[in-house]
């Protein structure tokens, strides 16, 4: 008798050999490894921040387009202490520029529109940039989806050049050295946020940081105590606190220490530019105390 308990089907053409082991551990076919899908970048790009608008230019007369920020999209994230803005996934300074492609007219936007230039100022202009700096005669190149910090810096260079040629409020040419040493920190930070970190790029960008800081203070300084306020849309109270900030910054701490007492005893400063002032005097007394 065979031990195989198939034997007898094999008159039905089935091969039972090999069989006879009922509970024979069952063959497992091996296992497929899912691939794993590569990460997804959910990450906004910068132009999803960014429209393009139409404006017209006060010296040419001829309409070109410009990148601005997207309001309602960009979500702020604060501020640094000197008041440079923080948004998410966007430097807005980088776009707070205009400048007419056709005849070189370049200003931050606060200071761009017609009504604020003098008609000695259009003679200046005209004769010291229009005339000179005529790129495009018809038509405008394309814009670049977004700007570099280092394109964003040449735009706010010309816009100096601009304001020192027509002559404008120390204000306007002390708020321009001001962002682009804002341009030059932002720059500073996305280089040192790269991968492989270029030591002297970074170095060159915080030693232009701090050459137009030191201008931006004494142009501000000299403002405070010769224009009226407001100032580039700041009251006075936070004009001084700007300055106090800044002038910390610069180790400059008599004059940062001088500005916060007048905030604190000010009758017209608010209270939330009062508890910055108290925050800042800490710092100022733990930096005095360190021999910082």
């Amino acid at each position: 008798m065979s031990d195989n308990l198939l034997s007898g089907l094999e008159k039905l053409g089935l091969d039972v050999s090999g069989m006879d082991n009922l509970f024979a551990e069952e063959k497992k076919e091996p296992v497929k490894q899912e691939e794993t899908a590569a990460p997804v970048d959910n990450t906004p790009k910068e132009t999803e921040f960014l429209l393009e608008k139409s404006i017209r230019c006060p010296m040419c007369e001829k309409v070109f387009k410009t990148k601005n920020i997207k309001s309602a999209r960009a979500r702020r994230l604060g501020a640094d202490p000197d008041l440079r803005p923080r948004y998410e996934y966007v430097d807005p300074t980088k776009y707070d520029v205009d400048s007419c492609p056709f005849c070189g007219y370049t200003a931050i936007s606060r200071f761009f529109p017609g009504e604020n230039l003098t008609s000695i100022q259009r003679k200046a202009l005209q004769e010291g940039v229009c005339a000179k700096l005529t790129k495009y005669i018809n038509e405008a190149p394309a814009l670049p989806e977004t700007y570099t910090y280092d394109e964003a810096v040449e735009r706010y260079k010309l816009a100096l050049f601009n304001a020192m040629v027509k002559n404008a409020k120390t204000s306007e040419k002390a708020y321009t050295c001001l962002k682009i040493s804002w341009l030059m920190r932002g720059k500073a930070e996305e280089l040192e946020a790269a991968e492989n970190k270029d030591e002297a790029a970074i170095a060159a960008a915080r030693a232009e940081e701090n050459k137009f800081y030191e201008q931006a203070y004494d142009g501000m300084t000299k403002a405070l105590s010769t224009e009226n306020t407001p100032i580039c849309g700041m009251d006075q109270s936070t004009v001084e606190y700007l300055l106090a900030q800044m002038a910390f910054k610069l180790k400059k701490y008599t004059e940062s220490s001088r500005l916060v007492a007048n905030i604190l005893v000010s009758q017209t400063a608010g209270n939330n530019v009062k508890n910055k002032a108290r925050d800042l005097k800490d710092e100022l007394v733990n930096a005095i105390r360190a021999g910082k």
